[in-house]
């Protein structure tokens, strides 16, 4: 059945996320905002014509809701097919198997990325809970309000760049443009959206948590990488450096290989875990900082 042409801004929007439907949260909210930010400057350069009228005007150059998801989809593919490195389209072929992971760049990242998220989380949780602190001292006076609006606006700034970061990470598909505000409103209806949006207290509880979790990935990347590396090369220290006092463990030279497998097994497993971790992560990010 033939769909009727929108007659307004929040129809053809709605219309253009029912087309959407099944993508990902995170090109939804691209696509969503793209629009919407075209189709309102727009509706305010034809300050004479109705929203239909403009919507009908535009339908050849923007193009219709179905049109401009086709079209979204079509990019998303080719910039999908454009990050895919020839290094893991190899390895998924040959089916390296365990060691595999050894040729996948976001086990890399993603161990990287736990051994950052400890530094990010302390600056996210300080700035967090000086924002909601400040916020409630001021509120008895009329500055209070606006610190308020600018904290969650910054958080939400905040929450686009860790979701740009996390994609470099883990591949992950986050978004690349912010929730667009909507229609120009009053002081106060802005602060009632604030806090009736569910994304207000999704981002400050991200923001709150990445300290803990943060601390989790740290010490698990840390640990992991010294056991697996001081396994590793302990046994070359031992044949090729001789320290005067050497451990029990390593003065019998049949055991050096054996530790020097556990420590490539090891710093193996580790790669598994950091990719599971990020992976899991961004799921954890995605639902909590991307528009439903």
């Amino acid at each position: 059945m033939t769909r009727s042409a929108p007659r307004s801004l929040d129809q053809y929007l709605q219309q253009l996320r029912e087309e959407l439907a099944g993508e990902d949260a995170a090109l939804i909210q691209d696509a969503l905002y793209d629009a919407e930010e075209y189709l309102r400057a727009e509706i305010a350069a034809h300050p004479g014509k109705s929203e239909s009228d403009v919507l009908e005007l535009i339908a050849s150059t923007y193009g219709a809701p179905d049109e401009v998801a086709a079209a979204y989809r079509d990019t998303e593919a080719k910039v999908k097919a454009a990050l895919n490195t020839p290094v893991r389209v190899t390895a998924k072929k040959k089916g390296a198997g365990f060691f595999g992971v050894f040729l996948d760049p976001h086990a890399y990242t993603s161990l990287f990325f736990m051994i950052l998220s400890l530094a990010t989380g302390i600056i996210y949780f300080v700035f967090t809970v000086a924002g909601l602190s400040i916020s409630a001292g001021l509120g008895v006076v009329i500055i209070g309000v606006p610190f308020f609006l600018t904290f969650i606006g910054l958080t939400r700034i905040v929450s686009l760049s860790e979701g740009r970061l996390i994609e470099a990470m883990t591949g992950e598909r986050m978004p690349r443009r912010p929730v667009h505000p909507g229609a120009p409103l009053g002081f106060w209806a802005r602060i009632g959206n604030m806090l009736k949006d569910p994304r207000t207290c999704s981002t400050l509880a991200y923001l709150l948590l990445m300290l803990p979790l943060g601390i989790v990935y740290f010490v698990i990347a840390i640990t992991g990488l010294s056991m697996s590396l001081a396994f590793i090369i302990a046994p070359l220290v031992e044949l090729f450096g001789r320290f005067d006092v050497d451990p029990v463990w390593l003065g019998a030279y049949w055991a050096l290989p054996l530790l020097m497998c556990a420590g490539i097994l090891l710093l193996t497993a580790l790669m598994h875990v950091a990719r599971g971790v990020g992976r899991l992560h961004a799921a954890f990010a995605k639902a909590l900082l991307v528009q439903k």
